[in-house]
């Protein structure tokens, strides 16, 4: 059973099981975080789930019970794995063109994609013949790129391979948000890293992760609990797992592998004339650390007297969306909109609210220029819409893509433009980018002003 763990701007998924999530975000459990086309994300993700990794959990005796659920497993595995062996080149073409068909957006202006074209070139598919894998690949190609999209695309097995080489815990595991059975959620291990430092301290596929360095993770969501899971290179953190569904209960000391890098820089400015003091915090990029590590600065930077507040997001080009979306809620209040979802599929067409108050109520400065892009756009949009911003500067790359990227069952695999991103304004991102309200830094009485008649118009219409 090959597992993969996966770099990638773009949500991941496995035809194993259509559109199956390994990785949570704001909207329905099937996608992933959601990311800008272009962005970086760091995204542990595997192909399929794995039994036989169960079968090597440490247990207590068995029961019949346990044995029926390492039996289930065993055998829906085979049976998988069973199905892919038999792929016919011809599968893998219409694997391909069932996920455009479910999935693609067109978003050109162009507008070449259409139901009836694209049922034609399944009907084209079926009255062939392709005579071998990589003209199968080479039919997949030129199907994707008669969309016009530039960001639709196949992926070879050796590329697909590559996209799976980052991991977002540190530790090479990855989990998702699961239902559990009283109509809430728990968390499961859902990739795992073969011989990574998750799975040598015993952690296996399918377990499920009850608490974080003794903190019951209960209620948390799993980017939470990825970012507590994350921490500088040669530093240990434990996990209290249940081994699968019937399992005992296992703590388990695991040493991190990545060096995980604050992208945040903060500092205090004194204003003249003796002025109020401004607290400026610089944000690099958008990563596992961004939301934890900025409401620290933040909290710092008020204790120094701040009553002000800069957010540069200048040549921030983005990174993990879900990151941008928790840090656009420290600023909001309970119930704003922070971003709008569209796509064909009702699972892209949703919007992510705040559900906390404020750290801060303060008046804020966003600094944007041409390259702040992707999950800065998204910030920098739910900040200005919502008047809890002005930005300052230039007008923003515009970059509010969404592409996931499917496994065929060949180990190849296709990128799919699915939806895109829409401000708290109803305004498209995606190639006309967000405009400054000043070109210049303007003073804090003007600021003050402006957020107060955005408020008067937003609350009066």
């Amino acid at each position: 059973m090959r597992l993969l763990y996966c770099h990638t701007s773009i949500p991941f998924h496995s035809s194993n099981s259509k559109l199956q999530s390994l990785i949570p975000n704001f909207t329905p459990p099937k996608t992933l975080i959601r990311i800008l086309s272009g962005a970086l994300s760091l995204t542990l993700i595997a192909s399929s789930p794995s039994p036989f990794f169960a079968l090597e959990s440490p247990s207590s005796p068995s029961s019949p019970s346990s044995e029926y659920c390492r039996e289930q497993d065993l055998i829906e595995d085979l049976s998988s794995e069973s199905e892919e062996t038999f792929v016919t080149n011809e599968g893998i073409v219409e694997e391909a063109w069932e996920i455009v068909n479910d999935s693609f957006l067109d978003t050109s202006r162009q507008h070449r994609w259409s139901p009836e074209n694209w049922q034609r070139k399944k009907e084209d598919i079926r009255s062939s013949s392709i005579q071998s894998r990589s003209k199968a690949h080479d039919v997949i190609k030129r199907m994707l790129a008669s969309l016009g999209d530039p960001y639709t695309r196949f992926l070879s097995p050796d590329q697909f391979s590559k996209m799976a080489r980052y991991d977002v815990s540190g530790i090479g595991m990855n989990i998702k948000e699961v239902p559990d059975e009283n109509g809430g959620t728990k968390l499961r291990v859902l990739g795992l890293v073969l011989d990574g430092p998750a799975h040598l301290a015993g952690v296996r596929q399918g377990d499920e992760v009850l608490a974080v360095n003794g903190m019951d993770v209960a209620g948390k969501s799993a980017f939470e609990v990825l970012s507590s899971i994350q921490g500088p290179n040669e530093t240990s953190v434990t996990l209290k797992v249940k081994h699968g569904n019937c399992g005992p209960i296992q703590s388990v000391t695991i040493e991190r592998q990545v060096v995980a890098r604050t992208p945040v820089f903060y500092r205090i400015e004194q204003m003249e004339n003796g002025g109020p003091s401004v607290g400026y915090m610089r944000l690099k990029e958008f990563n596992a650390l961004a939301r934890k590590d900025l409401a620290i600065a933040m909290k710092r930077l008020q204790k120094m007297g701040a009553s002000y507040f800069v957010l540069d997001l200048r040549d921030n080009l983005g990174g993990l969306v879900q990151a941008g979306i928790e840090i656009a809620k420290l600023f909001l209040n309970q119930g704003d909109t922070v971003i709008y979802t569209v796509g064909k599929d009702p699972q892209y067409q949703q919007s992510a609210v705040a559900d906390n108050q404020p750290l801060t109520e303060a008046p804020l400065i966003v600094l944007v220029n041409n390259n702040t892009a992707s999950a800065s756009e998204i910030v920098a949009s739910a900040l200005h819409d919502n008047c809890r911003a002005v930005l300052v500067g230039e007008k923003t790359f515009g970059k509010g893509l969404i592409q996931s990227v499917f496994e065929l069952h060949d180990g190849s695999g296709v990128v799919v433009t699915v939806g895109k991103y829409v401000t708290p304004n109803h305004k498209d991102i995606n190639g006309n980018g967000i405009e400054p309200d000043y070109r210049n830094f303007p003073g804090w009485h003007d600021v003050e002003q402006r957020l107060s008649q955005c408020k008067y118009v937003h609350e009066h219409g």
